[in-house]
């Protein structure tokens, strides 16, 4: 079973649903999600915030956060996962933001990602990966990884918390 699958299995299962906002994975956490088949009785949506201001002007990420630290920021992450939860109306939201490359952003070098996730008692949980490898490799790796942390926190699946991994190999 796919991690994406397991997610759905075990918000179903709770009768709960989820959204996701993305930033350097582009849409493809919710790809993932709506390649399983019947992924509409838990997945309300997604907001891709590839912009910078968008994190706040959309998710309610605050803007002082922002200007200070930019996007690439553990806090940054869960107040992405709280504010697509609060905007799509989800008991559960998961966010991911990070440097795919090529060029560092912010000061962050290339395979610098946050994943986050926050359930209904409002209460995030973010963690700071660094993964290896090329754009793709990266943006997969985090795909994989915010749902696996997603996956934990439901009770289902948690793998060892390694975070240097080597671009999804």
């Amino acid at each position: 079973m796919t991690a994406a699958a397991q997610v759905l299995r075990l918000l179903a299962g709770r009768g709960e649903t989820l959204a996701v906002a993305e930033s350097l994975t582009g849409g493809l956490v919710a790809a993932e999600l709506t390649s399983v088949p019947g992924a509409s009785q838990a997945f309300r949506g997604s907001v891709t915030a590839y912009a910078t201001p968008l994190k706040s002007e959309v998710l309610g990420v605050d803007a002082e956060l922002l200007a200070t630290r930019g996007a690439v920021d553990a806090e940054v992450a869960r107040q992405m996962a709280a504010g697509v939860r609060r905007a799509l109306g989800a008991d559960w939201g998961a966010a991911t933001t990070g440097v795919a490359g090529p060029d560092t952003q912010d000061g962050h070098p290339v395979g610098t990602v946050f994943v986050a996730v926050c359930g209904p008692c409002d209460a995030g949980k973010v963690t700071a990966l660094r993964l290896n490898g090329g754009r793709a490799d990266i943006r997969r790796e985090s795909v994989r990884s915010v749902l696996e942390l997603l996956s934990g926190e439901l009770g289902g699946y948690a793998s060892a918390q390694d975070t240097e991994h080597n671009g999804g190999n």
